[in-house]
């Protein structure tokens, strides 16, 4: 069984019920997310073996957000335990033409003020088949950076394969920062995951008429988007998730997997989705192309494997994506009919 490890931070996600706004709330639903915290939860439902790994304090709520994980088969016994707090985000759902708004309260969470020191990747890497980290992760401070640096240097060292998702958060730090910190990242990155937007904000490559605000996609542009990516880094692999938004309610979603070394561009299809919770769409994107990869499916396969699991991902509560591969290759196969199961 292949065995993957995940890097990030994991957050107390506080919600309004249903589509009420911050202002009108009298209650929030409390639950736990982050992107690479969401990408262990799918391996682990697919049957890997997914471990995550971050740092959590040792108190109660600490306590919680691990057993969020635990509760979906995800190895928790690499996360170091210290510090005063988690992280929050709070999280308001758009609906028709109103956008969702993410509020994020993580100053000074267990991993944002973490040291390098404090995690020994060469034994947390044992028996490791593959790494995966986002761009949010090294955005959290300049200590948080050195330790992805130091995680992704000793992977190569140990010929494992490592994913990164660019997933760009202007929030947390600017275009350049981000550029300067993600260029020296992704030297050992070998498969490269990007939406619409992030290599633009990140590497200002940009896909050639194209309106993502308006709903319009290019294809011919993003297979040049993900062949200079590949050319500047030496990526294998380059995923680019296509999202048109027509609203926060109705959105087209599909994806293209450029392989490098064939100069193969395979896009899936395309899914029209009534999204119910958009939060960890990427990330469930992620989960989904890393298990088709590591189960040896062929480029146009495992694009089409993960854009369903992210399709299914929308139809879900909550950041973590509860599907099973057998629902995917379901959905994949062409039978998005949403049929009753008796």
């Amino acid at each position: 069984m292949a065995r993957i490890i995940t890097f990030g931070e994991l957050m107390v996600r506080l919600q309004p019920f249903h589509y009420e706004r911050f202002v009108q709330a009298n209650t929030l639903e409390f639950s736990f997310g982050g992107a690479e915290a969401n990408v262990a939860v799918s391996l682990a439902n697919y049957g890997l073996d997914a471990a995550f790994v971050t740092k959590l304090p040792a108190h109660a709520i600490g306590q919680a957000a691990v057993n969020s994980l635990r509760r979906y088969g995800v190895d928790t016994s690499k996360i170091v335990r210290g510090g005063d707090r988690v992280g929050i985000y709070y999280n308001e759902k758009g609906a028709s033409q109103r956008g969702s708004v993410c509020i994020y309260d993580r100053a000074n969470s267990a991993i944002q003020l973490a040291q390098p020191e404090e995690f020994d990747w060469d034994k947390i890497f044992e028996g490791a088949d593959w790494f995966h980290f986002t761009g949010i992760t090294p955005a959290l401070g300049p200590n948080v950076a050195e330790i992805c640096r130091r995680a992704c240097k000793a992977a190569k060292a140990r010929g494992i394969r490592v994913s990164c998702d660019l997933n760009y958060r202007a929030k947390l730090w600017t275009r350049a920062q981000a550029r300067e910190v993600m260029t020296e990242l992704c030297r050992y990155v070998d498969v490269c995951i990007a939406n619409e937007e992030d290599a633009k904000d990140v590497f200002g490559i940009e896909a050639e008429a194209s309106d993502v605000r308006g709903g319009t996609l290019n294809r011919e542009g993003y297979k040049s988007v993900a062949r200079q990516l590949a050319d500047r880094f030496g990526f294998e692999k380059v995923a680019v998730t296509l999202r048109e938004s027509r609203s926060a309610s109705d959105n087209g979603w599909s994806a293209l997997l450029c392989d490098a070394a064939s100069d193969e561009y395979c896009f899936s299809k395309k899914y029209e989705l009534h999204v119910v919770d958009r939060v960890g769409g990427g990330d469930s994107f992620s989960g989904g192309l890393i298990y088709a990869l590591l189960s040896g499916k062929s480029s146009q396969a495992a694009v089409e494997f993960a854009a369903a699991a992210s399709a299914l991902k929308h139809s879900i509560e909550g950041d973590y994506n509860l599907v099973s591969v057998a629902e995917v290759e379901k959905l994949a196969s062409g039978d998005g009919s949403g049929r009753i199961q008796r």
